[in-house]
């Protein structure tokens, strides 16, 4: 296992960074910063708004080895010190980016201002699942994915009605590194921290798709209430007529939970 390098894409206005929130978001398993671009674009004239992408995926370089998602979360804390040194951020992450969100709560949360934990749970499928996958993938390439993902990605009508940002997103699993989609997969396989979310004390939100098979609305609510048991402040919001992608899908709902509860956040800090 090796904490894996990443890079990342400002998806706010050029401008010098600290005039206001740090605003850092992750992906989904397949995509890139493009599944941020419309919830940036409503978000980015009050936050600075910087996307990270996984191993192999969009700017990322590949990666050479296995990780986890602690080392994931890890990585991430390393890329904000190379941009902001010791800067504290809100985060909000799809999924695997969720998940590694979690991580940052229990691993990080003194850097953490607020967490937004989108389409995404505190385990997410099955070991065996993952590691099936993985091998798949491994084999047979990223395009292996793009019809499944498809179903499971985006709710009936959505690549009808945004053929370009659904292509896009596709594209963006198409073009994946084989390898480092395969060590995501184990990673996911690996992950499961249901007993730890009582540990995450920072202002907690965890959104769900009503039409999403892989983070069901259940497995928000099951990680609002891990962390509300440990006496953290959680909750949990279910979007209708979306399904795996939601600043993608819904970026204007999606930009408007994330305003409030960074808002939330920083008022708290600012009585504190």
């Amino acid at each position: 296992m090796a904490k894996p390098a990443l890079k990342a894409a400002l998806l706010s206005p050029q401008r010098p960074l600290g005039g206001h929130p740090l605003l850092v978001v992750g992906p989904s398993l397949g995509t890139s910063s493009i599944l941020w671009n419309r919830a940036a674009s409503v978000l980015g004239a009050d936050y600075d708004v910087v996307a990270w992408d996984l191993p192999g995926h969009g700017v990322s370089p590949a990666a050479t080895e296995g990780f986890d998602v602690a080392d994931l979360a890890d990585a991430v804390v390393d890329l904000i010190d190379s941009i902001a040194p010791g800067s504290t951020f809100h985060y909000a992450g799809v999924s695997l980016g969720g998940a590694v969100g979690l991580q940052l709560g229990i691993k990080h949360g003194e850097r953490l201002k607020s967490l937004s934990v989108q389409n995404s749970g505190a385990r997410i499928g099955t070991p065996e699942a993952w590691l099936e996958r993985a091998e798949t993938v491994r084999t047979q390439g990223t395009p292996v994915m793009i019809q499944g993902s498809a179903e499971r990605w985006f709710a009936p009508g959505f690549m009808d009605s945004q053929p370009e940002l659904s292509s896009r997103l596709l594209h963006a699993l198409r073009d994946a590194d084989r390898f480092s989609y395969a060590f995501c997969c184990e990673a996911l396989a690996a992950f499961d921290v249901r007993a730890q979310l009582g540990s995450i004390s920072v202002p907690t939100q965890v959104v769900a798709g009503a039409l999403d098979g892989v983070a069901t609305p259940a497995m928000a609510e099951e990680v609002a209430a891990g962390i509300r048991d440990g006496g953290g402040t959680a909750t949990a919001v279910t979007i209708e007529g979306i399904a795996h992608l939601a600043p993608a899908e819904a970026p204007g709902h999606v930009a408007d939970l994330m305003r409030s509860l960074v808002g939330w956040a920083e008022s708290r800090e600012a009585a504190q």
